[in-house]
C-alpha cells in the first residue's frame, strides 16, 4: 500500500483529544489510517481510468472504421449507386419507365398502340347490396378453366354485400374479385378477373340469380311491376350485324305483357334475327331481356313504353397491350412491361399514335451523396486520428491514445491508400480527377461542379476508377480490403490492441481488488488495537489509585518496623 506521514495530529490524538479515564475515538482514528492508506490506491484507479479510457476511445475509432468500410462498400458495388441510372420520358402521360442498375444509358423510341385492360362484369342493379337476392350460383370460365359460385345461406352470400365479401375472401379460388358499386339506380355487383389482358378474358358467364351477368350483345326493359304486366302496343326496332328487325306488339299478336311477348320473340326468333328472350323477376320486379346470337344489338328503339335499351354484362374486356420499340411490336398483357429491354420495365399509361422517347441516363444524384458519403466516413476517421494524436504543451496528461501503435498503424495504411493512383482511364486516375483533394489535416474536400463533371460525363471511368474491371481490383477494392484488415474483429491491429488493453485493465482491477480486501483485514486490525489502547486509558486513573494505595501501605509497613 502507498504511505503518507501519520502522526498524532493526522490521528486526531492531540492533548485535548483524551484523557485520563477518557480512552480515545477509534472510528475516528480508525478513519484516518484509512485514508492516508487509501492514497496510495490513486496509481492504480489513475490506471484504470486511462485504460477505460483507450478502450472507449479505440471502440469509437473501431465503429467509425466500419462506417468507412460499409461507404466504400457502397462504391464498390456493381449494382450500387455508381452504376445506378435515372429515366426520362417525352410523354409522361403516356409513358414512363424505371432502370435496372448497370444497363447501358442511351435513348428508345416508344409507341404505345394499346393499353392492356382486365375483363370486368358488372350485374344488373339491384335495390340495394343488403336485400336478398336469393340462392343458386354464378358459372364463367378463366383461360379455360371452369369456376363456379355457389350463393346460399350456409356461405352466407345471399346479399350483393355478403357476396362480394365472400368472393374476396376466396378469390384465390375463384380467379376474380368483387365489388358493390352504389349507384342511382340502385346496388351492382362487379366481377374482375385477376389476371389482366387476354389471358385473363372471362367467358361463358351465367347466372340464375336475375343478376344479368350472363347478358352479352342483349337488350334490357325497365323494371315493371310483374312478369304479366301489360306492355303498352308499339314496336321494338334494333339492327343486328347490319340488318334491320322489328318487333310488333299489339292484340293481334297475342303478345301484350312480359311473358307472352318473350314467347312471341322466341317463337318467331329465326325472323328477329335470331334474339332469344326471357323474362327476370329479382326484388325489383320483373323485365324483359333479348339477346343476339349474332352480334350486338344496336340502333334500339321501343314505342311500348318498355324502355328497352343495349346492355352488355362485361362492361370492359379484356386484351393485351401493344408498344412498338424501335419498331418492333411487342404484345404484353400488362400495362407495367419488362423484359423487353433488359432491365428497363415500361409503365403504360394511354396509348398514342406518336412515338415517346424514353431515355436512360446515369442517375448523378445517388452517385453524388454515395461519394459524399464516403468523404464523411474517412473524415470522421481522419479527425478521430488528428484528436488521439495532438500534443498540449504544459498539460499533465495528453490524450489516451497519444502515442498508440495501433492507431499509427491505421493512419499510415490511410493516408497510403488515399493518394491511389491509375494511368489512362480517360483522364480519371485519382481523387483529385473528381475533385477529391487531401487537406493539409488528413481530411478530405469535395469540388461538387467537379465531382458532377465527371460524373456526367465520364460515368464509367468513375465507376471503374473506384471498382476496377472486376469489382474489387479500383480504390474502393483496395480501401475496403484494407479497412477490413485494419478493423478484423480478431486479428486487426485495433483489436489485438483493445485485447492487451483489456488484459491490462483486469489486472489493474483486480490489483484494486486485493487493494481493498487487504485494506478492509487492516482496518480490523486496528480497530481491534485501538479499542484496546482506548480501554487501557479508560482503566488508567484506578490502576494509577491502585497504585498509589499499594505505595501507602507499603510506607506504612516500613514506617512501623523502624520504630520497633
Amino acid at each position: 500500500m502507498g504511505s503518507s506521514t501519520i502522526n498524532a495530529s493526522s490521528l486526531g490524538l492531540t492533548g485535548t483529544s483524551f484523557g485520563l479515564g477518557q480512552g480515545i475515538n477509534v472510528q475516528s482514528v480508525v478513519q484516518a489510517l484509512t485514508t492516508a492508506a487509501q492514497a496510495g490506491e490513486s496509481v492504480y484507479t489513475n490506471e484504470q481510468n486511462l485504460y477505460n479510457s483507450q478502450i472507449s476511445d479505440l471502440q469509437s475509432v473501431s465503429s467509425l472504421l466500419s462506417n468507412l468500410e460499409l461507404a466504400t462498400q457502397t462504391l464498390q458495388d456493381p449494382a450500387g449507386p455508381l452504376a445506378a441510372r435515372t429515366t426520362s420520358s417525352s410523354n409522361p402521360g403516356v409513358l414512363t419507365a424505371t432502370a435496372s442498375s448497370g444497363i447501358s444509358t442511351g435513348s428508345y423510341s416508344v409507341t404505345v398502340n394499346s393499353l392492356a385492360s382486365t375483363s370486368t362484369y358488372i350485374s344488373l342493379a339491384q335495390k340495394d347490396g343488403t336485400t336478398s337476392i336469393g340462392t343458386g350460383s354464378i358459372q364463367y370460365e378463366i383461360n379455360g378453366k371452369q369456376y363456379e359460385i355457389d350463393v346460399n345461406a350456409a356461405n352466407n352470400d345471399t346479399t350483393l354485400n355478403s357476396l362480394a365479401s365472400y368472393i374476396n375472401n376466396n378469390a384465390a379460388s375463384f380467379g376474380v374479385t368483387a365489388a358493390v358499386i352504389n349507384g342511382a339506380n340502385g346496388a351492382t355487383l362487379t366481377l374482375t378477373s385477376q389476371t389482366s389482358g387476354t389471358a385473363g378474358e372471362i367467358t361463358n358467364m351465367t347466372d340464375n340469380l336475375g343478376l344479368g351477368l350472363g347478358l352479352q350483345n342483349s337488350a334490357i326493359s325497365s323494371v315493371q311491376s310483374s312478369s304479366t304486366a301489360t306492355v303498352g302496343d308499339g314496336s321494338i326496332n334494333y339492327t343486328i350485324g347490319g340488318t334491320n328487325y322489328e318487333i310488333d306488339v299489339n292484340g293481334d299478336n297475342g303478345n301484350e305483357t312480359l311473358d307472352t311477348l318473350a314467347s312471341y320473340i322466341n317463337t318467331n326468333s329465326a325472323d328477329l334475327g335470331g334474339v332469344s328472350a326471357n323474362v327476370v323477376t329479382d326484388t325489383q320486379g320483373s323485365y324483359l331481356t333479348l339477346t343476339s346470337s349474332s352480334g350486338a344489338i344496336t340502333k334500339l328503339s321501343d314505342s311500348t313504353g318498355l324502355n328497352m335499351s343495349s346492355y352488355n354484362s362485361e362492361a370492359v374486356a379484356g386484351q393485351d397491350a401493344s408498344l412498338t420499340v424501335n419498331g418492333v411490336t411487342v404484345p404484353q398483357s400488362s400495362n407495367t412491361v419488362t423484359g423487353v429491354i433488359p432491365g428497363l420495365t415500361f409503365s403504360l399509361l394511354g396509348a398514342s399514335t406518336s412515338p415517346v422517347t424514353i431515355t436512360v441516363s446515369q442517375d448523378v444524384t445517388q452517385a453524388t451523396t454515395a461519394i459524399n458519403n464516403f468523404v464523411s466516413a474517412y473524415n470522421a476517421v481522419a479527425n478521430a486520428m488528428n484528436t488521439e494524436f495532438t500534443y498540449t504543451a504544459g498539460s499533465s496528461s495528453q490524450p489516451p491514445l497519444f502515442s498508440d501503435s495501433s492507431l499509427e498503424q491505421v493512419q499510415s495504411t490511410l493516408a497510403t491508400d488515399i493518394n491511389y493512383f491509375i494511368q489512362g482511364n480517360n483522364g480519371i486516375n485519382g481523387l483529385a480527377s473528381l475533385g477529391i483533394n487531401l487537406q493539409q489535416d488528413g481530411t478530405l474536400s469535395v469540388d461538387s461542379a467537379t465531382l458532377t463533371a465527371a460524373l456526367t460525363n465520364n460515368a464509367a471511368a468513375v465507376q471503374n476508377f473506384f471498382q476496377g474491371a472486376d469489382y474489387v481490383s479500383g480504390f474502393g477494392g483496395q480501401l475496403y480490403n484494407d479497412v477490413n484488415k485494419l478493423n478484423d474483429p480478431t486479428n486487426g491491429p485495433l483489436a489485438l490492441d483493445l485485447q492487451g488493453i483489456d488484459q491490462e485493465l483486469q489486472d489493474v482491477t483486480k490489483t484494486i481488488s486485493d487493494f481493498n480486501a487487504n485494506l478492509l483485514v487492516q482496518q480490523q486490525q486496528w480497530t481491534a488495537e485501538y479499542s484496546q489502547v482506548s480501554a487501557t486509558l479508560e482503566q488508567l486513573p484506578s490502576l494509577l489509585q491502585q497504585a498509589g494505595s499499594q505505595v501507602a501501605s507499603t510506607s506504612s509497613s516500613t514506617s512501623s518496623s523502624s520504630s520497633g
